[in-house]
């Protein structure tokens, strides 16, 4: 198909596809002509899937950069294309080093990980990203205990496992590729469940009979 055929199908504008193919999020069409390219249907399923990661996921060009990078590095297998696709992902959380709250957060932090035994490396951006969410809780007055927290972790976890299972070691790049973007939007999909779950509680518990 044509790039102006490739626009109609995606939703994107032309100028937008030229970018993502500048950026090296999408492959360059095959050359029909001195000034003219063919595109098939797996430029529209990435243009998709960028637009998905972008739209929903909210993330920016440099980190669906690093996800396909891996994506198509022959080498990364499927657990570190999965920590490349979540570390890219981040947020990124500057913490400080000289902030007693941010030290005792950090240490909760690891000692919660150490009691779940989940495997996972010192690394992980999502470490600072929990640290600073239970540090904005013991300013707002509650005290985020292990105990307190084990719901949400035994929820994360399922959700994980259930996400893992359906890929196996055969999975093709693409099909990963697919499934990392779901889970980008599956993480919007999970927060507004759970408000509106939250919704539904305060009206059974304490709305009108």
């Amino acid at each position: 198909m044509r790039i102006s055929e490739l626009s109609e199908r995606s939703g994107l504008p032309v100028q937008t596809i030229k970018f993502y193919i500048r950026e090296g999020l999408l492959p360059k069409g095959t050359a029909s002509a001195a000034t003219r390219a063919e595109y098939d249907e797996t430029h529209l399923e990435r243009l998709r899937l960028i637009r998905a990661l972008r739209e929903v996921g909210d993330l920016s060009v440099a980190a669906i950069r690093r996800i396909i990078t891996a994506l198509e590095d022959p080498g990364v297998g499927l657990h570190d294309l999965f920590g490349a696709a979540a570390y890219a992902i981040g947020p990124r959380v500057d913490a400080p080093d000289d902030d007693p709250d941010w030290r005792a957060a950090r240490e909760q932090v690891d000692a919660l990980l150490e009691e779940l035994g989940w495997r996972v490396t010192g690394q992980a951006p999502a470490r600072t990203v929990l640290a600073q969410a239970l540090v904005a809780l013991r300013r707002l007055g509650f005290t985020p205990s292990p105990a307190a927290l084990r719901p949400y972790a035994e929820a994360a976890a399922a959700l994980a496992e259930h996400e893992t299972g359906l890929l196996r070691e055969d999975t093709t790049r693409a099909q990963a590729l697919r499934m990392l973007a779901a889970s980008v939007v599956y993480d919007q999909v999970l927060v507004a469940l759970h408000r509106l779950a939250q919704e539904d509680a305060s009206a059974r518990r304490f709305g009108p009979g």
